[in-house]
């Protein structure tokens, strides 16, 4: 009887106690539902996906590159124009289907079709450059040339240059002639400087302009002094005293040993130099002086060519000595030298003359006339009477101021003579330069 008391209250205890078993077993089934249920697949927005990175362009050339990067821009603008024309349709043609690009005509990520690459490379082909390319100074501010000289120039020193008012009118006249000496030549040339009468500055000429080229130009010209009258062109550049210490080398010299000289080492053992201005000194024995043929300077000249872009001949008095035909033959132009005086102003025109009848025509008319005052002439002179019967029949008249170092036949250097005189002398070389180009 007991034990059945027992088993009914146990039996009432668990019956009492199933319900909430049940509920907490079927709590926790409901619970392990949520987390072992299937979890609902989420498809991502094409439109929301960030776009791949493309991959870097392969390209020949900077102009292809832009191109294509054009290409790639304009594609991305279209479509994204496209995008924002579809959302402002309404619902129902948002229920149309799209319009699908077909998969062999849409380009692989990063690549660029091949029509849009050729007329990118077409475009950026016929494109004009851009400014930064073809004219890269348009981003720098000129700067305004330094005036040297006059009231400019100490304004411009005591300023510190802050205060620059440029060049004066007559410091660009200067710059403008050094322009013109300083011209780069395809070529070599060659001027003959020669007069009727001695003593009238041919040869300061010759040492002066000489010196001048020198100066300006990149390249050193070359003096010959091929006067049959024991000739004094190097005495004249180099002073007497430094000439006769120098190893005596002439242009007889250079003639006999004309066929070994290969190289301008070589050529230099036969010169005198007077700063820039290479020379070659004439013959001073008077019994060989006036033995010097045409082909024989014809040889020295086709040997100074290879050498010097600039060559200037001191031919010395008178046109018909030996060499005369060969100087006259391989010059490019001519120096007449004059004086003021009658007597010179008709001997220049008297050379002019027997030139143009004698078949040098040409060099008549291209010829330069320099009237050197070297004697200072009183002023009973009527230059301007001289300076008109000339101007006439040449291409170019330069009057040389009379000036001490020019006069006394001596050393003719630049640091010494007059400022007049020094553009006397660009003027003839400039002149010299333009009949060359």
């Amino acid at each position: 009887m007991p034990d059945s008391v027992d088993n009914e209250a146990s039996a009432a205890a668990s019956n009492e106690g199933q319900p909430e078993l049940r509920r907490r077993r079927d709590r926790r089934r409901e619970e392990g539902d949520a987390w072992t249920g299937t979890m609902p697949i989420i498809t991502p927005n094409d439109s929301d996906a960030p776009a791949s990175t493309p991959a870097p362009l392969q390209s020949r050339s900077w102009a292809e590159a832009a191109a294509a990067a054009d290409a790639s821009a304009g594609a991305v603008a279209d479509r994204t124009e496209t995008g924002r024309e579809d959302s402002t349709i309404g619902d129902a043609s948002r229920e149309e289907p799209r319009l699908e690009i077909p998969t062999a005509a849409a380009p692989a990520s990063g690549a660029v079709p091949p029509a849009a690459a050729r007329a990118g490379r077409a475009a950026a082909a016929s494109a004009p450059i851009s400014d930064f390319i073809s004219s890269p100074g348009s981003f720098v501010r000129e700067q305004k040339p330094r005036p040297i000289g006059g009231f400019r120039g100490m304004l411009y020193r005591l300023t510190g240059g802050a205060w620059n008012l440029g060049p004066s009118a007559k410091q660009r006249e200067e710059d403008e002639l050094a322009r013109r000496i300083s011209r780069q030549l395809q070529g070599s040339y060659n001027t003959a400087v020669l007069s009727l009468k001695g003593g009238i500055g041919k040869t300061s000429t010759t040492v002066g302009v000489g010196l001048t080229l020198a100066e300006f130009r990149g390249d050193p010209p070359c003096a010959i002094d091929a006067n049959p009258d024991s000739g004094d062109l190097v005495e004249r550049a180099l002073g007497e005293g430094i000439y006769q210490k120098a190893t005596p080398r002439t242009i007889t010299d250079l003639l006999k040993n004309v066929d070994n000289v290969d190289s301008l080492t070589a050529l230099a053992r036969y010169m005198h130099h007077a700063g820039r201005l290479h020379l070659i000194a004439g013959e001073q024995d008077p019994e060989v002086s006036d033995s010097l043929t045409a082909q024989e300077y014809l040889r020295i000249r086709q040997l100074i060519s290879g050498y010097y872009s600039i060559a200037l001949t001191d031919c010395g008095t008178g046109v018909t000595h030996n060499a005369m035909s060969g100087i006259l033959q391989s010059a490019d132009n001519l120096i007449i030298a004059a004086g003021y005086a009658v007597s010179g102003a008709k001997r220049a025109r008297s050379t002019l003359q027997w030139l143009a009848s004698h078949g040098y025509e040409e060099l008549a008319r291209n010829a330069i006339v320099v009237i050197t005052d070297k004697d200072e002439v009183s002023s009973r002179v009527d230059k301007d009477a001289i300076e008109d019967h000339l101007s006439g029949i040449c291409r170019q008249l330069i009057a040389v101021p009379h000036d001490r170092g020019v006069a006394d036949g001596d050393l003719v250097t630049l640091d010494v003579l007059r400022p007049d005189t020094r553009r006397a002398y660009k003027e003839i070389a400039a002149a010299i330069v333009d009949g060359y180009v």
